[in-house]
């Protein structure tokens, strides 16, 4: 009989505090008995951005709460899971230990296995809970956060391709709309402004276009963002509604074009190998725009190559992802002990030299 395992997943690296069920049978679909989300948009909407105290203290209020909405929501208790994943790293250390601690509590309380989790393979492997691609196939994460092509060759063998030397485009989309003066998170209120837009009135740079790798930078685009509007408002004394459009889609196109460019270079390494069945994928919560998402459509249908983007829900942080991973782990019988540690950093790929140096904490990305 087809062994069934059912893992809680807990999620708190960075704003969103989310707690999940997911549960396979043998090689059957992954199915997503529950998913909760706790956002933490108003708390830090007042500071225009995340303040990683506030997150902190918010995720260890709410996150016995969210697993117990988990669990009810599922119809199970403690004793129908067969382990615990939570996100062990990268992320804001303070949300990211408070994450760890409740998994470590929950697990010496039940006996049941921890298992630590890559906030970042959890992304990655994301179409695999959604769609069961095999490997090997190229992946896009991008998010607030970070940035990076790979090929994901296993759950836990990923290779490098190309990432970003500065921001992530995350970060970009947020510094973008503070400095229009536009509600956060920034990547929906730029999404929505730049969609009355025109992206030809101004021109906006593509960083890195004439380097034949496939790093990438966005610290440019919100420097040419800020000047395009110091000017309009030294012209004319302030911005209008559709300057604001202008200038959102412009960047918005900006952004779209040098991650299809990216992506087109680095699924021609990709191909190089021939995979059986050439797939694309895009996760992270800057992969809910849909001006990204059409620009890497293009890319996947000129080259032959199969395109999967997760359902909205399944691109910004969740646990569900997690949980996912956690299977992953738990059916190659591998899982951690209680030394597990919080890490602020952890690099997918282990073997490439960092894109953004390193420090006593590790190499950044």
């Amino acid at each position: 009989m087809a062994q069934t395992v059912t893992i809680l997943g807990l999620e708190s690296s960075c704003d969103d505090t989310a707690a999940a069920v997911v549960r396979q049978t043998g090689q059957d679909a992954v199915r997503i008995l529950s998913s909760i989300v706790y956002g933490q948009t108003e708390l830090h909407g007042p500071y225009g951005g995340v303040v990683p105290e506030l997150a902190a203290r918010a995720h260890a209020e709410k996150l016995d709460l969210c697993v117990k909405q988990a669990l009810e929501t599922a119809s199970l208790s403690l004793g129908d899971i067969d382990a615990v994943a939570v996100t062990a790293g990268p992320g804001l250390i303070g949300g990211v230990l408070s994450g760890v601690m409740c998994a470590k509590g929950l697990c010496a309380a039940t006996g049941l296995p921890l298992i630590g989790i890559n906030h970042l393979a959890g992304h990655a492997l994301t179409p695999r809970l959604t769609d069961g691609i095999a490997f090997p196939y190229l992946m896009l994460l991008v998010s607030g956060g970070h940035c990076q092509v790979l090929i994901a060759n296993g759950p836990d063998d990923f290779i490098r391709l190309g990432g970003t030397i500065d921001d992530a485009p995350g970060e970009a989309f947020d510094k973008t709309a503070r400095l229009l003066g536009l509600p956060q998170p920034g990547g929906p209120s730029v999404e929505d402004t730049a969609s009355g837009g025109d992206p030809d009135r101004f021109a906006f740079p593509r960083p890195l276009l004439d380097r034949p790798d496939c790093n990438l930078s966005f610290s440019g685009l919100k420097t040419a963002l800020l000047r395009l509007r110091d000017r309009i408002v030294a012209e004319k004394g302030g911005l209008t509604r559709q300057d604001r459009a202008d200038l959102c889609a412009g960047f918005q196109q900006a952004v779209a074009d040098v991650l299809a460019e990216k992506t087109a270079r680095a699924l021609r390494i990709y191909m190089q190998d021939a995979p059986l069945q050439p797939t694309v994928a895009v996760a992270g919560g800057v992969a809910a725009n849909r001006t990204i998402r059409t620009a890497l459509q293009s890319v996947c249908d000129a080259a032959g190559a199969r395109f999967l983007a997760p359902p909205l829900a399944l691109c910004t942080d969740n646990a569900a992802m997690i949980a996912h991973a956690g299977i992953e782990r738990f059916r190659s019988g591998d899982h951690d002990d209680m030394q597990l540690s919080a890490r602020p950093r952890w690099p997918l790929d282990r073997t490439s030299p960092s894109l953004l140096g390193g420090g006593k904490k590790g190499a950044k990305a």
